[in-house]
């Protein structure tokens, strides 16, 4: 496998990505920490595994799409597939479940931001938008076009970031106020979107052939990796016979690898989100049977 030092520092680190994400982590911890009574009157200390969940968030999502996996997937198929499935299986809950509920509130206090987020998180419209986006990207015409137009790839991906945003807010959102899903829909809904996704995964592990000519057509290829490195697609076409150069295992091969690798990283995923939305089932269920019967006569009479 040819190394990729010949791209550049800003084709393997994203230079400005890394400064924003600094920024964002930064701003975070002084929010929730040095900041935080003077910033958020009403606020309560951040336990250690919000935080940690938080910077892990920012950390992978700049791993996926802007590190040196956002340049490995515009080489080979499977690292591509690694990188979708961090950025919208992984990135979003960690991000969500590491917001402190009194920053949540202070943002959506305000009525437009909060009637818009009631809006778009009704669970039909979150469940079905996010796996049809997702699904329709893995069609052939489609992944080729998008990694081929540049602004396209950008709205999309942006799209698809809000979406999966909107589909894991109804799994780990910390209002009560916005939680519309109880335990047991919850664990429905994850199983929902485990269906709905499973399409997408057998389209690309059972094919019989390589779907994709971003990742088996030299010309297409540089196309599409010229977006991501500043040399041009002429200048890689030059310096590299093609995505066989950076490949591990044969086209198909990969490809089916990478089916495996998003399927893998979805029930992974969902597996924990629904062993964690079990345990807090468990862990209500057995405060509310702990509850004094004489204390919770008490607050019926009030």
């Amino acid at each position: 496998m040819f190394g990729m030092s010949e791209f550049g520092l800003r084709a393997l680190w994203s230079p400005t990505m890394l400064i924003v994400i600094t920024i964002i982590a930064v701003l975070y911890i002084l929010a929730v920490d040095q900041f935080r009574v003077r910033w958020f009157k009403d606020s309560t200390p951040v336990p250690i595994g919000k935080k940690i969940a938080m910077l892990s968030g920012l950390a992978i999502y700049y791993f996926a799409q802007g590190g040196p996996l956002d340049l490995l997937g515009h080489l080979v198929f499977s690292m591509h597939m690694l990188s979708m499935s961090l950025s919208y299986l992984v990135v979003p809950p960690l991000i969500i479940y590491g917001t402190p509920d009194w920053m949540l509130r202070r943002v959506l206090s305000v009525p437009q931001i909060g009637k818009l987020v009631r809006s778009i998180t009704n669970p039909i419209l979150t469940l079905v938008l996010f796996n049809i986006l997702f699904s329709m990207y893995h069609l052939p015409s489609v992944l080729d076009y998008v990694m081929t137009h540049f602004v396209v790839h950008k709205l999309f991906f942006t799209a698809l970031l809000i979406s999966a945003f909107m589909m894991w807010w109804n799994v780990v959102c910390p209002l009560p106020e916005y939680t519309r899903l109880n335990e047991v829909k919850k664990m429905g809904y994850i199983f929902a979107n485990g269906v709905l996704l499973t399409p997408a995964c057998a389209l690309i592990i059972f094919a019989d052939s390589t779907l994709y000519a971003t990742y088996s057509d030299p010309a297409i290829w540089a196309k599409a990796l010229g977006y991501c490195v500043p040399l041009g697609s002429d200048v890689i076409l030059s310096m590299f016979s093609g995505p066989g150069e950076f490949a591990i295992m044969p086209p198909l091969d990969d490809q089916q690898f990478g089916g495996v690798m998003m399927k893998l990283m979805q029930e992974l995923m969902y597996g924990a989100i629904l062993f964690y939305i079990f345990m807090n089932w468990f862990r209500k269920d057995k405060e509310s049977k702990s509850i004094d019967p004489i204390d919770s006569l008490h607050l019926v009479k009030n």
